[in-house]
């Protein structure tokens, strides 16, 4: 099993010397948790892969800790360097044009030119300016299950496959982060995140472009079936049917409720940042009570509810098939 230690000076060292020598690390970010490893390093990036047996076409996002990091591997325009200004350090991705002849292994970008950059907050960023290289780092979990945010989510599901877990407790916003992309004049919301897409546009003052998520993909999360729990989900019910499973959101409940096998409130009071960083743990604290399926009450589209949205969407789609490690090879 993985070594847990918490998030001191003598857990940043430890940390960095075990992604310098190629091993995986899970490390804490105000998003969820991260499978960190050296975004330079093959083998290491091959090892993310093999421990959430995660498709191969799909991209991993790169952490850096400043902005001078970013500058080394990615052409930064200049609106997306006015995202970075208002943003960084925080719950955004930028995807950005790759540099040629880049230390990044190509793994990382799923062979496509550009890379998806973020800095995180807090200790993630430390052990990224302690290793000097960037950290590739998907949620720390088996492709297409719900990402983890505590250590012992992450050492549940994957504590035989990985190295060391750091443990800084529940993450602050729940949510992977919000991946925009420049083009041209416009701003394209690629996946919604831990922040709110309108947040994004009063500070660009226009709309953000979304794009139909049944395109190619162009950034990590953007795949159908994702985030998804054994049980089946049922979205936006209005009545509970017997021995289902209830993911409810805020003070009035779904008719036949009491009729529910359990239930868990994302938010009593109807707060969306309350409900996001509830969001990934209820769905697995319901999941383990053996339930046929998790009835999911509506919740608004606006502010960070789109990303709760996108995310239970996903969840609830058709599942993909387990990539076995051949197959991703």
């Amino acid at each position: 099993m993985a070594r847990i230690m918490g998030t001191d000076e003598q857990a940043v060292r430890t940390a960095a010397i075990v992604l310098a020598e190629g091993k995986l690390v899970a490390i804490p970010t105000e998003t969820v948790y991260g499978l960190a490893a050296d975004a330079t390093n093959g083998e290491a990036v091959a090892s993310i892969f093999e421990a959430k047996g995660r498709p191969h076409f799909n991209p991993l996002i790169c952490h850096v800790s400043d902005v001078s990091m970013a500058e080394r591997y990615a052409v930064i325009d200049p609106q997306s360097r006015r995202l970075i200004d208002a943003f960084w350090p925080g719950p955004l991705t930028l995807v950005l044009p790759l540099k040629a002849d880049t230390a990044i292994h190509p793994l990382v970008a799923a062979g496509l030119d550009t890379i998806a950059l973020r800095m995180p907050r807090g200790v993630a960023g430390k052990i990224i300016a302690a290793l000097d290289r960037p950290l590739a780092a998907p949620s720390a979990n088996t492709s297409g299950k719900i990402s983890g945010t505590s250590a012992p989510a992450v050492e549940d599901d994957l504590g035989a496959r990985i190295a060391l877990i750091l443990d800084a407790g529940p993450s602050e916003v729940g949510l992977e982060s919000t991946i925009v992309k420049v083009d041209g004049d416009a701003v394209q919301l690629l996946r919604p995140g831990g922040l709110a897409a309108e947040d994004i546009e009063a500070f660009i003052g226009k709309k953000l472009e979304r794009i139909d998520q049944r395109s190619a993909i162009e950034a990590p999360g953007m795949l159908a079936s994702h985030y998804a729990p054994a049980a089946g989900v049922r979205l936006n019910v209005h009545e509970v049917r017997e021995g289902e499973a209830l993911l409810a959101f805020g003070p009035v409940r779904a008719s036949g409720a009491a009729l529910a096998a359990a239930s868990l409130n994302l938010s009593e009071a109807g707060n969306l940042r309350e409900a996001a960083a509830n969001l990934f743990d209820y769905m697995k604290r319901l999941d383990r009570l053996g339930s046929a399926v998790i009835a999911v009450e509506p919740i608004p589209f606006n502010g960070l509810g789109e990303a709760i949205n996108d995310r239970l969407v996903r969840a609830a789609a058709p599942r993909i098939p387990s990539m076995t490690v051949e197959q991703i090879k």
